[in-house]
């Protein structure tokens, strides 16, 4: 979990923008999307096919430069 403790001459611009900080390197705004709605093992399945779709795709094309 994110915290931010201020210190004494902080204002809390800065702080609000280090506690931002600590919340993206943590992964909580990508976890949170992650696990918005309920997904079903189908949708779950075709979702990660297509991704993996993508990653060869785009690897192939890395490859014939």
């Amino acid at each position: 979990m994110a915290q931010v403790v201020l210190g004494e001459n902080e204002g809390i611009e800065s702080a609000l923008r280090r506690f931002k900080r600590q919340v993206s390197k943590a992964g909580i705004f990508q976890d949170m999307r992650k696990n918005r709605h309920f997904e079903t093992p189908l949708e779950k399945e075709k979702r990660k096919a297509v991704a993996k779709h993508k990653q060869r795709k785009r690897n192939s094309l890395f490859r014939y430069k």
